[in-house]
């Protein structure tokens, strides 16, 4: 079992910033992919941007293209999610989540709240 726990969410206005880590610990072995979705309330949840492991090639949303940047830490199992510019529609329930292969995703974390204030 892989144990994925989020952090840095918060409050903050329209057009700042807040960073988010996503420490993994448990059983290890070769991740594929890490990712970070997010869900607002009353509405699906959403993919944000994906980082492949081992090269480092990174996928965003359109939504997020340009303002957010993934990053990874392999000596720490650690993921980053960068969010610059912020609107009031980034509000929402930002979970990650590992992948041991090309395919869905294996586990996930609780979530953490960002709410970005007009």
């Amino acid at each position: 079992q892989v144990q994925l726990v989020e952090s840095g969410g918060g409050l903050v206005q329209a057009g700042g910033s807040l960073r988010l880590s996503c420490a993994a610990s448990g059983r290890t072995f070769n991740y594929y992919k890490m990712g970070w979705f997010r869900q607002a309330p009353g509405k699906e949840r959403e993919f944000v941007a994906q980082i492949i492991w081992s090269i480092g090639t990174t996928y965003y949303a359109d939504s997020t293209k340009g303002r957010f940047t993934i990053s990874r830490d392999n000596a720490r199992n650690t993921v980053y999610l960068e969010m610059n510019s912020l609107k009031p529609e980034d509000t929402a329930v930002y979970s990650c989540a590992v992948a041991r292969t090309p395919g869905k995703y294996d586990y996930w974390g609780q979530g953490t709240q960002v709410t970005v204030s007009s």
